[in-house]
């Protein structure tokens, strides 16, 4: 769902981690330094299998922007692909491949990531490459030029010409008045079509500064050789001036806000449901985030178990939660009627699920079984060295990489009493959004 996608933030269990619980081995131990220019590194030895990965965190995605200049993160992302006076365009894909690794990056509303999985001893190369390119990028216009009809194309491929994506974008912009999270991480059309060189270079230069970058690099390495080679290399870039933070603060939601929205090519229709909620500082956030996969989280969640299989109203549903956003975010709801039902009926049956889960508590069983879902999932995807160097990097940028490990006691800690709590303080009318995806052309007018 685009909602989830790359580009936004997904719910901690996927996220970071997917069934009984389970006891994690002792972890790695974690290295973390700040050289002299900001540059905040993390080490994770982890000697299990000879790869590593090397992943750097730019504090910046779409939330950093303004309006009439939405997508330049995203745009940016591409071009960091494309070449510095050291190493030409296409150079820092070709080395990766030649040396059995893989590379890509995302942008989201928060952050941007680039990241490369790789051979062990292959990992002072790529720190030489990856500090080359947070200060010597090209940003060449006839580059420039050709990548926005890429990612204009992109934009055509995942937003408007898929149902998913042409809905949510029309419902964030509905749930949203003041925030950025309320504008596509990938920019407008417009914007896109309009961003010229000089708004690119001055956005890198304003973001791709070491002071506001973080850099993890996990797996068979030597924390030593590592940190002296990022010393060597990171070290030497200067300290930039302290990017301006982002002031915009939602306002309260004082009413239901709809939107309806029409798609000549869309097989099915489509209903999302959103609630605004706060994110990790919030005492609450366990719960929700408990909550969430209570009630959408996989087959065994609520809304598939009553609307797929039980009442056969729904094709899929589903939802997020995203735990971990820099600002306070949605709780979100979605789901395809099944051929023969309306949105309306999909909805009514999403909204009663909602009231049940104000007006009874959650039994003892299931309660336990979603914690066991959640610590199994976290633990799980610990033996992947990208997501758990993923995981470090986003507790990091939400205050310390150590918040990690009270994680799942926080949600073994939630009671049937805390989840009944926050869903009647959050799951509240005026504060609720309902976008709807229709098949076929809009009405005629006066109709």
């Amino acid at each position: 769902m685009p909602l989830g996608h790359t580009f936004v933030g997904c719910s901690l269990a996927l996220m970071l981690l997917g069934s009984p619980a389970v006891h994690a081995a002792p972890e790695p131990p974690v290295t973390e330094e700040t050289l002299d220019n900001g540059l905040r590194v993390l080490v994770l030895e982890d000697h299990r299998n000879p790869i590593a990965t090397i992943q750097t965190w730019y504090k910046v995605g779409s939330r950093n922007e303004i309006p009439g200049a939405t997508g330049l993160a995203h745009f940016l992302e591409h071009m960091m692909f494309k070449g510095t006076p050291t190493y030409g365009k296409g150079q820092f894909a070709q080395l990766v491949e030649e040396n059995g690794g893989q590379d890509n990056a995302f942008t989201s509303h928060d952050v941007t990531s680039y990241y490369v999985n790789i051979a062990a001893d292959r990992v002072d190369l790529l720190l030489g490459i990856e500090a080359d390119r947070m200060r010597n990028l090209l940003l060449d216009t006839k580059e420039i030029d050709s990548e926005r009809q890429v990612v204009a194309e992109e934009r055509r491929t995942r937003t408007e010409d898929d149902p998913d994506g042409y809905l949510s974008e029309e419902f964030l912009a509905a749930a949203y008045k003041a925030h950025p999270y309320g504008w596509p991480v990938i920019g407008w059309m417009s914007d896109i079509q309009r961003i010229n060189p000089g708004e690119l270079r001055a956005f890198y230069d304003r973001y791709y500064l070491p002071n506001n970058a973080l850099l993890v690099v996990a797996g068979d390495v030597d924390t030593r050789r590592v940190l002296a080679r990022t010393r060597e290399t990171f070290g030497r870039i200067s300290r930039g001036p302290t990017p301006p933070p982002m002031g915009s603060v939602e306002p309260p939601q004082l009413g239901e806000r709809r939107v309806q929205v029409y798609k000549p090519d869309a097989r099915v229709p489509i209903v999302y449901i959103g609630y605004h909620v706060p994110n990790y500082a919030s005492k609450d956030a366990p719960a929700l985030e408990l909550l969430s996969t209570i009630l959408q989280e996989g087959r065994a969640s609520r809304l598939y178990r009553r609307l797929v299989y039980e009442r056969r109203l729904a094709l899929n549903v589903g939802g997020d939660y995203a735990y971990l956003s820099h600002d306070p975010n949605l709780f979100w709801f979605s789901g395809t009627p099944l051929p023969g039902q309306t949105p309306e009926t999909l909805e009514q049956a999403i909204m009663e699920e909602i009231e049940r889960a104000k007006s009874e508590p959650i039994p003892d069983e299931e309660l336990e079984r979603a914690k066991n879902q959640i610590e199994a999932a976290f633990v799980w995807r610990q033996d992947s060295i990208y997501s758990r160097a993923a995981s470090l990097a986003r507790f990091e940028l939400t205050g310390s990489w150590r918040n990690s490990e009270t994680f799942v006691p926080l949600i073994r800690q939630v009671t049937a009493a805390d989840l009944q709590r926050v869903a009647r303080t959050y799951f509240q009318s005026h504060g609720r959004t309902v976008g709807t995806l229709l098949p076929g052309a809009p009405p005629a007018a006066g109709k």
